[in-house]
């Protein structure tokens, strides 16, 4: 079965999830973040088959999220690290687990904490404005269009922005 190209929409979200939106890729990116980077240690934690993981792997070589780097050459081993791009994809981990820790995590609470390196408190992240500072969340935005944005099915000088005014973030 051929998957949707979801990397070809003129979506922000929607090229994300062409990178890291098939559900084994967050877990693996989290693995690599928190030290798990050996094929055989990531297999053995998320108890994935090896094809699986072998394609997940290399999708996310291909993509610039993780390089993969030799650390014996007999037999040849190697294991993956996270580039600067994937670790920037490790901050929106980092929200979906503050979404996760409040809505999923039961009476139990959550499976893991955050020590912020520069207060050394156990915190989780806001999301905050990177101009004013100040909290952002989907209800204090509006969603326009931008330089990026598919060209209008509209006549010319006619504008077209309730695609955007109304979608969900």
């Amino acid at each position: 079965m051929q998957r949707t190209r979801f990397g070809d929409m003129a979506c922000s979200i929607a090229r994300t999830l062409d990178v890291i939106g098939e559900p084994w890729s967050p877990l693996i990116l989290r693995n690599v973040y928190v030290g798990i980077s050996r094929f055989d240690q990531i297999q053995q934690n998320l108890d994935i088959s090896r094809k699986v993981l072998t394609e997940r792997l290399k999708w996310l070589v291909e993509n610039g999220v993780l390089e993969r780097q030799e650390y014996s050459s007999r037999p040849p081993r190697h294991e993956y690290t996270l580039t600067a791009k994937g670790l920037e994809l490790c901050d929106l981990l980092l929200v979906m687990v503050r979404w996760g820790d409040r809505w999923t995590a039961g009476e139990a609470g959550p499976p893991v904490l955050y020590r912020h390196h520069a207060c050394g408190e156990i915190s989780h992240v806001e999301l905050r404005c990177a101009v004013c500072d100040r909290p952002m969340r989907a209800t204090d935005v509006d969603v326009l269009p931008g330089p990026g944005a598919e060209a209008p099915a509209t006549s010319p000088g006619q504008a077209r922005t309730d695609r955007y005014e109304h979608a969900a973030p």
